[in-house]
């Protein structure tokens, strides 16, 4: 996750108070593409980075969450929205979603090969990286 400097300089970004302890923070956040802002709660606490997106009468698009996501978090740094066993599920806003980050360990993620294409690849390199990927696993399976 940014830092606390780093996103008090970040545009579109209004904190409204913040913990310096690495507990947690308000903020509004302006999107490029809603006129109406949205309240973040973040946090850095406890091994966890958490950035949470709220509206008062609608979720958060796919859209708002990427650019929340990029507005806290590092290029380089894979962050999630979570969706936990059901018996764990905490709704405290209906219109509130999350973005976590381990501290301390990365989640897997899957190859992009299963999810399509690449931005500059085409779909049958694509399809074809896939294969190559698959073979590879039925050669060390067959062993």
């Amino acid at each position: 996750m940014k830092t606390l400097s780093e996103l008090r300089a970040t545009p579109r970004l209004v904190i409204k108070f913040s913990s310096e302890d690495g507990g947690i923070a308000e903020a509004y956040f302006f999107s490029s593409k809603k006129p109406y802002p949205a309240t973040v709660i973040f946090s850095w606490g406890g091994g966890w980075d958490h950035v949470s997106v709220s509206f008062t009468n609608r979720c958060p698009t796919w859209e708002e969450m990427c650019e929340a996501k990029r507005m806290f978090f590092h290029p380089g740094e894979t962050a999630w929205e979570y969706h936990p066993m059901e018996s764990e599920y905490v709704n405290n806003h209906p219109y509130c979603l999350h973005i976590w980050r381990c501290q301390h360990s990365s989640i897997p993620i899957p190859p992009a090969w299963m999810l399509g294409k690449k931005k500059g690849q085409t779909f049958s390199e694509a399809m074809q990286q896939g294969k190559q990927a698959l073979a590879a696993m039925e050669d060390t399976h067959a062993q």
